[in-house]
């Protein structure tokens, strides 16, 4: 019996690695002989770079970039074990979590730290670069990254606009003349799910600015800034109305327009990294699982994708989650073929955290017991 183990990271709790490892213990239990294989996985947020680094023996590599405030943090990425791979999760070094709630301004937050850590991918000479795109602190277009990688926006005296979404209406011309030339030989990728345009009522500023610190007043701001930036790039505004251009304050808009990068739904990307297929097409089973399932986990999440990728080999599915909510159900019709929790009661939230590498063992554990009684009502 082969079986793929496939989880997403438990959020605050487990890397995708270690729920993995927990899943295969609990299952050892019940059949220490079957043949095992773990495929640590992510849907392109949180989590992205260390889940695709353990799945494919690469490694992290450490780079002090500039923070969405303009000082130096420390950010990362991931070299897959290919060599040739790139994996950033632009919150890394453009995150929200960089910023203290009171200092939350995204009339002054830049992406600059996001093409640092391109720049730096590029330094180890790969030839494809996957970009995770959530969680950001910024509404400047992706400015900031384009201008990292050589790009220059000007103002009317010809000289380089500030940081930050607030200075967008001063853009009168873009010089991409010295953009890195490494970046014409290199695949990019965007990990994105979010639909979004970049502007108007379901765009990059009246969706996601509040959360950033914006105020009524900055949205509407923020949103005519990058509505000329858009009219100011060729071909701009059609690109500002397609689907995932508003991702990140507006960085997928930059992505596309000035790196020609492809957007992509995270899960697809990261299932095709890991080669996932390959791994699957002679398995008795695959366990995927995360920290939460509910009604919304059927949109574009990790279990669904494992899920889906597995049916097209007829393989059952188990889902193990931290929590189920009421509405999970629905993943039923999804490509899952059975639900476990592994909370086996009231408990509060930190133990439910500190505990859950044993309670998900023990979980799996159980998930496999029914599983070895059903094979043995089938004889």
């Amino acid at each position: 019996m082969k079986i793929v183990i496939a989880p997403d990271s438990f959020k605050e709790s487990m890397t995708a690695l270690e729920a993995a490892q927990s899943i295969e213990k609990g299952m050892k239990a019940v059949f220490p002989d079957a043949e095992y294989h773990l495929l640590p996985m992510a849907d392109g947020g949180e989590g992205t770079v260390q889940s695709l680094v353990d799945a494919t023996g690469g490694a992290l590599i450490e780079r002090s970039v500039t923070g969405p405030l303009g000082e130096e943090v420390p950010a990362f990425f991931g070299l897959l074990g290919d060599g040739k791979t790139a994996v950033i999760e632009m919150a890394a070094a453009s995150g929200l979590h960089l910023v203290e709630p009171a200092k939350r301004n995204p009339l002054i937050t830049t992406s600059r730290g996001t093409g640092e850590l391109i720049h730096a991918a590029l330094d180890e000479g790969v030839s494809h670069i996957i970009v995770g795109i959530g969680g950001s602190a910024t509404n400047d277009g992706g400015v900031g990254m384009v201008q990292a990688l050589g790009g220059r926006f000007l103002n009317e005296d010809g000289e380089e606009i500030g940081p930050g979404g607030g200075t967008l209406s001063t853009i009168k011309s873009i010089d991409l003349s010295k953009l890195d030339s490494r970046l014409a030989s290199v695949k990019l990728e965007v990990a994105c799910d979010v639909t979004n345009p970049l502007t108007g009522p379901t765009g990059a500023s009246a969706i996601f600015g509040p959360q950033k610190g914006a105020d009524p007043e900055m949205v509407d701001t923020l949103d005519q800034n990058l509505a000329h930036l858009a009219s100011i790039v060729p071909g701009g505004q059609v690109i500002a109305s397609r689907a995932g251009t508003g991702a990140a304050g507006g960085l997928g808009f930059a992505l596309l327009a000035f790196l020609n990068a492809e957007l992509n739904r995270g899960i697809d990307i990261v299932l095709e990294a890991v080669n996932f297929s390959e791994h699957i097409k002679d398995a008795s089973l695959v366990i995927t699982g995360e920290g939460r399932i509910d009604g919304q986990t059927i949109y574009g999440k990790t279990p669904i994708g494992v899920a889906k990728a597995s049916k097209k080999y007829g393989i059952p599915v188990i889902g193990i989650a931290g929590s189920l909510t009421e509405d999970s159900v629905i993943v039923y019709d999804h490509g899952i073929d059975a639900l476990f929790s592994i909370v086996p009661g009231i408990m509060g939230l930190s133990d439910a955290f500190s505990q859950a590498p044993h309670l998900l063992e023990r979980a799996s554990r159980d998930a496999a017991a029914v599983l070895k009684m059903g094979m043995t009502f089938s004889k």
